[in-house]
């Protein structure tokens, strides 16, 4: 299927997108300072430029959107247009995702992924329970990866 808009349109159209200050992100943000915990943003120096830096804790957050990594959720549907261009996208993020996590933690960090799902579409679950969750993880001592999402979600 060919792509309904002009090269111009569709550029303008990508050129939206944002990468930092979403609405998820915003939220979490908002809500976790509201429980009294201090972060850095987008902190440069670490693997993959994670979204939240709790230095206290020594633990990096990222809040993916579902779509751009590749969840698996209802919420990460792909185009039907240009099927192989965003396959190779999102493996190629799916994959950079999975290399900054394992850099992230080779060097002591521990990491929570916050889905885009897990505070909107179908499965979702209450802002408070994803970040009361999140808050108890960035304070405990778990040293795996964490991930909070939809109750529905998908595996990768």
């Amino acid at each position: 299927m060919a792509d309904v808009l002009t090269a111009e349109q569709r550029q303008f159209n990508m050129s939206r997108i944002r990468g930092k200050d979403t609405k998820p992100e915003m939220l979490i943000r908002r809500g976790l300072h509201a429980r009294g915990l201090r972060y850095r943003l987008h902190y440069r120096k670490l693997p993959g430029r994670p979204d939240l830096v709790f230095p206290k804790y020594h633990t990096a957050v990222f809040i993916h959107g579902c779509f751009w990594h590749a969840h698996g959720c209802a919420l990460s549907k792909l185009p039907a247009t240009r099927h192989v261009f965003w396959t190779q996208k999102l493996e190629g993020n799916v994959a950079r995702d999975r290399k900054a996590i394992e850099a992230l933690q080779a060097s002591g960090w521990r990491v929570l992924v916050i889905w885009e799902c897990a505070l909107r579409g179908p499965g979702r679950q209450s802002e408070k329970t994803v970040l009361d969750l999140a808050a108890q993880v960035i304070q405990a001592s778990v040293t795996q990866l964490f991930e909070i999402s939809s109750v529905r979600a998908g595996s990768r």
